[in-house]
């Protein structure tokens, strides 16, 4: 530990490397433990596992914010302290070589030779990396990010320096010894240097001389780097190798080539003997670079001698060659056989340092079947055999070379998919068959070129066949649940290493001399097309990776590489004008510069930290791996002896027993694939385990099932041994375990098998212990339906997954299966309505008991989302994320508000209000990650990212405090502490505003500019709603011309304000924030003034003040849309879609301002204000129809009932227009204006809120937006008509608007059907009597149950205690209200019951056309159900204030008996047509009787009580004469006058009976006069 840290003079920079070193891994451990508790069967275990869990996020959270600050505060030191460490650790190397040469330098324990060798590798390529990082970061000049990369830089020195002394201390040879230190110590003083120069280059930013002075030094490192990694046992084995292939490669450069004398046999058999034995040595060297260093080091010499003799013998071959076309072609083919050598000795070598390392594996398999490849071409031209002869041959060894390929398929070795696999084995297979009877069919007729042809595809379709059963291999074994699956990396560095070598090749032909136009044109598309692969990859990888440093360096590295490639194409474009010397010079600079770029970004990107993980294949894996290799080995080796046969068949057709021979191969190698392709379906990744997780889940069912039969039985013994707490958050982590599941169980069933085993074992190991927790938590529920809703939302969780499981094997991951598709994402949805309705109610259940520990679990999991990588892409601009927080940010201050006031006033909702705030911070940091992502730059988003976490972790102590204060409501301290925590949320939601508004001051502007208008257009909403009812007065004596110019010179000013608004989205944020402010500031100025004017023309015309209120609200719509597309077009190019929407918004607020200003001009003209009200409508109606027109969703949805109740307004204000229209008064126009204005508006906004309802098909949907379009289109051309008719009345005229009107009356009734059809079958009149009687009773019935529930919560008041047989009377009261509340709500649910029943009887028709009889009865009933609504809630409110002391028996009696008086005349409207016997009719009657009875007792107990009271009171007689007197005429005084009030009181009942018989049915008149 002291030598780690000794570089870290300086506790900041510890800290802050500490926290980037921990954060990661300790995440991920957080995240393991906290999945594995569910888990876990030992309560006491998975106790302790939770809380350390929660011990360790808690600390991590609290590590990070520690470490922002650290690093805000040491970012120059951070160089300084790289430097230090580095020489520290050169100074380690001289002391590591001063013990060496004594012969003390120790291995550490655990060191080994071939450990330290890929240590060294692996640290070699973060060095490289880092230094590539540090190099871009000094260029631009950004000290704190430099310091950043510099850190980095040391820390990977550090590794180097250790692997280093590792190699020196466990190798034996003592030069070699010396050699490594020494390399690692010059390693170590070049790059110590550069970091010096970069500090320098940071002090002059932009200086070109610093610029090359690190570009020279780091030149310095990379070679220092190279031979280090030269010193490596092995390693110089195949740089000998390597400059071998050079060295011999070199003859190939001479202009001609003498024959050697012997003749062409002799030449060509020495060439296919050397052949072979270079192909055999290639093969040994992919095999020796997985074995040790010594294996590789003979692997390679061997292959650089017979690589030597091979090219001798082509070289022989070139000079024997007949013509100079065939020996250049020799000569060719040997520079490519040269070229894949050197390929295959350098992947070698690179696997050898890095045996871990992904792909590289891959990278060799391929380089030393390229090695094959070419020796085939050059064998296939020069030799001259008997057809035939060397197509076996090329086949042979090109099986030799895809053999190794299935000794241990450990790796992927292709992109082909599971089921790809086993496409390419069918196709490949019949291939093959064809090819087979081919070869036998040719050879026997002894065709021979076509049995060469035979040999050749068949000798394909084997290497496909090996290939893909090697790849369904590893995925078998990958899939295996016991296995880890490997991780891709950010990036591939085999992409980037194969772009950079086409890239350098390319560039090499543009600069060869020899080059033509043509191959010009093609090495720049070449460029281009891996230049841009490069460049869309950095892309990728920095939206992925968490690390800010890492993320700039991708982005800059992108864009270096896209800058020097446009120079190179605006080179070659110059050299295709004008081929000549100047030009190619010219495109030969252009190359340096990218190719440098191309070098430094795949430095970079072979960073291990990049790199993916490789796959770790458990033995049972390999054992279901087993069959699939063997069938694809015996296939192989069946197939070499087929071949070999058949090489001698096609010399010697007349060889029976070869023949038999030929026969058996193959029958063995139909067999072997047979085999294979039965392996391979019957080890379809994920279906065993589909089964196995299937058997757990129907097991669950069925203990569940059990547990609800005990349950009803009252049996279900409670679990002892463990608290509800515990069941709770157990059953809660299992939910949220298996929600986290359901998309990547989709993911693996849709498209990949081989993780369908993995996700779909995890899903269910978390359902059992979901299903002992659902079954302990029922246990202790004391409640028989409590317990039977948690274990039924258990159980319907179960089946939904095993449903999911059931389609998840049938998909089984195959993406060609569209068939499942569907049902795999219905299953899906279910089974997240499952988790959804389980989740809400164990939320639901945690905030009533006040436990917080999920909910704060919830807000740290947002909290470490957020933090993490994005796994997609941003859909919207910064903008949107913007707006959506601010809402956010704003409904967690209300929230936070609320909890504050209910801590004082009912504790018991804080669980409620807790589990709000933590959906809202869920939601806030979700939108947060985004916002961040597409901020303008990283400190932005890296700010707005830290205040959300603060915010989320204030918000973990304020959950926290509330679920402890509803646990001890009385606790003053606690309640502090709440109080304090919300102090602090509302004040960090502060800094979280902040943080946007710094991110984009002018769009938080117009966010904020756009509440304020909605504010003022509910405002004016309420002044329209005044002045309709004529209760918008005038103060004092003023009149409008006192308001006029003031209304005026505001509107004009607004016109100003508009014009900066739309200059300012293509401005700077600050002048946008202050157009927003100022067009803010203006319009609440205008609204002021404009309802001034209003109130002075006097509520004697309030139609005229409707519609002057109407024309500033239109321009405060307009401003409102206005600011909402300023925002949006915020920052964007002129020629962006929004740009338009922008001008177009503009110019309805033009509009609108200008039509306020003729309003306001008109309004006192009586001659034309009515007009100029009609024309403002007209053009309020086109805006309405052109925002109805546009394809955005509504806000909400409503029903077609609701919608039907709009279209009544439009047929009245039609027949308004008709007449006002043949009226042409002003008043007329005016009122028509207004209504017309309201009706289509209501209209059109119903129309498609219910359009848009889910449950409304997309057919519908149009057919009702079209017809309502088609309404407000006639009803407008209505309002044009009566327009014209105004100006120039005529009798013709006059008598077309019948035919207008008529046409909307069309309209009408297709959106009336319209609406029909969207409630289908279940359509019901809104205006049937039937109907509304139903929704009354229902209606009445809910009214009942409030009220009920309020008397629920009443207590008697407390009294002294003397009082205590009052008491009795007050529960009394209490009980008996109680139960008539509840006997009520029966009885009008009963009656809802009778008329269904009546109606599905057909005694009162389901939708009566001219049924006025049924309409009666319906009334009837409708009248009765509101009377026992409105009599029970009278009963209630006097039982209120009888029990707190604010009432008289005497109104609780009245109320009583008013309740069973309007219980009577229900059962009376019911009766009128029921059938007497029905069971309804007699629940009915008991209903009535019960509610009777109830009434009955609270009048007994409240006169009982009364009567008591009167006993009770004392009258105390004066014995004096004269008061005696005056106490008599008192008291006779009082009894007269209670009499008159008597009286009156009767006359006032029997008045109101009167009124109330006028509107009662005939039935009812009857019954109540007998």
């Amino acid at each position: 530990e002291i030598s780690f840290f000794s570089g870290y003079s300086h506790p900041f920079c510890l800290d802050s490397f500490l926290f980037a070193l921990v954060r990661q891994p300790g995440a991920k451990m957080v995240t393991a433990s906290k999945a594995t508790v569910p888990t876990i069967s030992d309560q006491a275990s998975a106790m302790q596992l939770s809380q350390c869990a929660k011990n360790l996020a808690s600390a991590l959270a609290e590590l990070r914010t520690a470490s922002q600050k650290a690093q805000e505060a040491c970012g120059p030191l951070e160089i300084d302290n790289a430097l230090s460490m580095v020489r520290g650790l050169e100074k380690d190397i001289k002391d590591a070589k001063a013990a060496s040469e004594e012969g003390k330098l120790k291995p550490l324990p655990g060191e080994t030779l071939e450990k330290c060798s890929q240590d060294l590798g692996t640290s070699t390529k973060a060095v490289s990396s880092a230094i590539a990082q540090l190099l871009s970061e000094a260029t631009q000049g950004n000290e704190n990010y430099t310091g950043m990369a510099a850190r980095d830089v040391a820390q990977a020195l550090k590794s180097l320096a250790s692997s280093a002394r590792g190699v020196a201390a466990t190798t034996d040879d003592a030069a070699a010894r010396g050699a490594m230190l020494d390399c690692a110590g010059d390693v170590m003083d070049k790059s110590a240097n550069l970091i010096e120069e970069t500090k320098r280059a940071i002090a002059k930013p932009g200086d070109p001389e610093s610029q090359q002075r690190l570009a020279q030094v780091a030149k310095a490192v990379s070679q220092a780097l190279n031979r280090c990694v030269n010193c490596l046992p092995g390693q110089r084995d195949v740089d000998n190798a390597i400059r071998t292939v050079g060295e011999a490669s070199k003859t190939l450069l001479a202009d001609s080539f003498p024959s050697s004398g012997r003749s062409f046999q002799e030449v060509q058999a020495q060439l296919n003997e050397v052949a072979a034995g270079l192909n055999q040595s290639a093969n040994e060297v992919v095999q020796a670079s997985r074995g040790t260093t010594q294996d590789l080091a003979r692997a390679t010499s061997k292959f650089g001698k017979d690589f030597s003799n091979f090219l001798e013998a082509g070289v022989d071959m070139a000079g024997t060659s007949q013509s100079k076309e065939d020996q250049t072609q020799v000569v060719s083919n040997l520079k490519t056989i040269s070229m894949s050598s050197s390929k295959l000795l350098l992947a070698a070598k690179a696997l050898s340092t890095d045996p871990s390392s992904p792909n590289l594996k891959n990278q060799l398999a391929a380089a030393a079947r390229a090695v094959t490849d070419s020796i085939n071409q050059l064998i296939t031209m020069c030799t001259q055999q008997a057809p035939g002869q060397k197509e076996c041959d090329n086949a042979l060894r090109e099986l030799e070379s895809v053999r190794g390929m299935l000794e241990n398929p450990t790796e992927a070795v292709n992109d082909l998919s599971y089921f790809d696999c086993v496409d390419s084995v069918m196709e490949n297979s019949k291939v093959l068959g064809e090819s087979m009877a081919g070869i036998s069919h040719n050879a026997k007729n002894s065709n021979l070129p076509e049995f060469g042809d035979s040999v050749s595809s068949g000798s394909k379709a084997l290497c496909g066949l090996t290939e893909a059963a090697a790849q369904a291999a590893y995925l078998v074994g990958v899939s295996d649940p016991n296995s880890s699956a490997g991780q891709k990396g950010l990036v591939d560095p085999a992409q980037f290493a194969r772009a950079n070598q086409s890239i350098q090749m390319a560039c090499q032909n543009l600069v060869d001399p020899a080059c033509t136009q043509s191959q010009v044109l093609s090495a720049a598309t070449i460029v281009a097309k891996h230049t841009s692969a490069l460049c869309n990859a950095c892309r990728l990888a920095s939206s992925k990776t968490p690390n800010p440093v890492a993320k700039r360096q991708f982005v800059q590295s992108a864009k270096e590489v896209a800058n020097t490639t446009a120079n190179l194409v605006k080179s070659i474009k110059a050299l295709d004008g004008a081929f000549n010397q100047e030009n190619r010079e010219k495109c030969k600079a252009a190359t340096g510069p990218l190719i440098e770029a191309v070098d430094n970004l795949t430095a970079f990107a072979s960073n291990p930290e990049f790199a993916s993980i490789p796959a770790q294949i458990s033995p049972e894996g390999h054992a279901a791996m087993e069959p699939i290799v063997a069938a694809a080995q015996t296939m192989l080796e069946s197939s070499t002896g087929l071949i070999q046969t058949a090489r001698s068949l096609a010399v010697n057709p007349k060889d029976p027993p070869k023949w038999s021979v030929l026969a058996g191969h193959s029958r063995t190698v139909s067999d072997s694939i047979k085999k294979l392709i039965t392996n391979m379906r019957e080890k379809a990744p994920g279906q065993r385990e589909c089964d196995d997780a299937i058997e757990v889940l129907n097991g669950c069912i069925r203990e569940v099932d059990q547990a609800s039969l005990a349950a009803i039985s009252q049996q279900l013994t409670p679990r002892e041994d463990i608290s509800m707490e515990a069941l709770h958050e157990q059953m809660a982590a299992s939910v949220h375990e298996i929600s986290n599941l359901i998309e990547p169980v989709a993911v693996a069933a849709r498209s990949e098998a081989s993780q369908l085993g993995h996700k779909v074992s995890q899903m269910a190991s978390y359902f059992e212990p979901l299903i002992m927790a659902a079954i302990g938590t029922a246990s202790k529920i004391l409640s028989s339906q409590q317990q039977m809703a948690v274990l039924d939302q258990t159980k319907t969780l179960t089946e939904s997954a095993l449903q999911m499981l059931y389609t998840a094997k049938e998909a089984g991951g195959n993406p060609k299966a569209a068939h499942m598709q569907e049902n795999l994402e219905e299953a899906v949805q279910m089974m997240k309505e499952a988790v959804d309705d389980l989740g809400a109610t164990l939320a639901e259940a945690a905030s009533a008991a006040g436990a917080v520990g999920g909910m704060v679990d919830s807000i740290n999991d947002a909290i470490n989302k957020m933090e993490d990588a994005p796994g997609l892409e941003p859909e919207g601009t910064f903008v949107d994320y913007q707006t959506t927080m601010v809402k956010t940010a704003k409904a967690i201050a209300v929230t936070v508000q609320e909890m504050v006031t209910k801590s004082n006033t009912n504790p018991d909702d804080l669980g409620g209000l807790a589990n709000q705030l933590t959906n809202e911070f869920g939601n806030l940091a979700t939108e947060a990650k985004y916002a961040a992502m597409t901020a303008e730059n990283h400190e932005i988003g890296s700010h707005i990212k830290k205040q959300v976490g603060e915010l989320g972790f204030s918000c973990t102590g304020l959950v926290t405090k509330a679920g402890a204060l509803q646990c001890s409501p009385n606790d003053t301290f606690t309640k502090k502490e709440l109080i304090e925590s919300a102090r602090k949320v509302s004040e960090k939601v502060s800094h979280v505003l902040a943080s946007l508004q710094a991110g984009n001051r002018g769009t938080q502007a117009c966010i904020t500019a756009a509440s304020a208008v909605s504010g003022i257009i509910a405002d004016l909403d309420t002044t329209i709603m005044f002045a309709t009812a004529g209760t918008l007065n005038r103060e004092n004596a003023e009149t409008f011309a006192d308001h006029r110019e003031c209304i005026l010179k505001t509107a004009k000013a607004l016109v100003e304000d508009t014009k900066l608004l739309v200059s300012g989205a293509g401005a700077s944020q600050e002048k946008l924030a202050q157009a927003a402010q100022s067009s803010v500031s203006t319009i609440t100025k205008l609204a002021d003034v404009v309802k001034l004017g209003a109130a002075s023309l006097g509520s004697e015309d309030p139609e005229t003040q409707v519609v002057l209120i109407n024309a500033v609200k239109d321009v405060a719509k307009a401003l409102g849309n206005l600011i909402s597309t300023t925002k949006a077009a915020a920052g964007k190019p002129h020629d962006d879609p929004s740009m338009l929407q922008l001008k177009n918004s503009a110019k309805v607020m033009v509009t609108n301002v200008t039509s306020l200003l003729k309003t306001v001009k008109a309004v006192e003209d009586e001659a034309t204000k009515g007009t100029r009200a009609l024309e403002a409508t007209i053009e309020h109606i086109k805006q309405e129809l052109a925002v109805f027109s546009t394809s955005d969703p509504p806000a909400k949805t409503t029903s077609p009932e609701e919608f039907i109740r709009m279209t009544k307004g439009i047929t009245m204000a039609t027949a308004k227009a008709v007449a006002a229209g043949n009226s042409c008064r002003q008043e007329d126009i005016i009122a028509t204006a207004n209504l017309s204005r309201r009706a289509i508006a209501d209209m059109l906004h119903s129309c498609k809120e219910a359009a848009y309802h889910p449950e409304v098909s997309k057919e519908v949907q149009m057919r009702a937006l079209r017809y309502g379009n088609e309404c407000a289109t006639g009803y407008l051309g209505l309002l044009e008509h009566v327009l014209v008719i105004i100006q120039k009345p005529s009798h013709d005229l006059k008598q077309q608007l019948a035919t207008y009107s008529k046409r909307v009356a069309g309209s009408v009734t297709e959106l009336i059907q319209a609406a029909e059809a969207m409630k289908g079958t279940e359509w019901v009149d809104p205006e049937d009597p039937t109907v509304i009687a139903e929704n009354e009773l229902l209606g009445a019935a809910a009214a009942i149950e409030a009220a009920a529930k309020k008397l629920e919560q009443l207590r008697p008041r407390t009294k002294p205690k003397e009082a205590d047989e009052s008491l009795n009377f007050e529960e009394q009261i209490l009980e008996a209200a109680k139960s008539i509340a509840a006997a009520t709500s029966a009885l009008v649910k009963a009656a809802s019951a009778a008329q269904r029943e009546l109606v599905a009887q057909g005694k009162v028709g389901a939708i009566p056309a001219n049924a006025v009889d049924d309409g009666q009865w319906s009334q009837g009933l409708i009248s009765a159900a509101r009377m026992v609504a409105a009599a029970t809630n009278n009963l209630c409110e006097a039982a209120n204030s009888a029990v707190q002391g604010h009432a008289s028996e005497e109104k609780l009696i009245s109320s009583a008996k008013q309740v069973a008086a309007s219980t009577a005349q229900l059962l009376v409207a019911c009766k009128v047509k029921a059938d007497q016997d029905s069971q309804t009719m007699k629940r009915l009657q008991a209903a009535g009787n019960a509610v009777k009875r109830a009434s009955d007792n609270l009048v007994k107990a409240a006169q009982k009580a009364a009567f008591d009271a009167q006993d009770d009171q004392a009258v105390v007689v004066q014995s004096k004469m004269v008061g005696g007197i005056a106490q008599i005429i008192a008291a006779q005084e009082e009894m007269l006058r209670k009499e008159r009030e008597l009286d009156e009181a009767r006359k006032k009942l029997a008045m109101i009976r009167q009124q109330q018989y006028k509107f009662l049915p005939s039935e009812l008149r009857e019954d109540g006069q007998d």
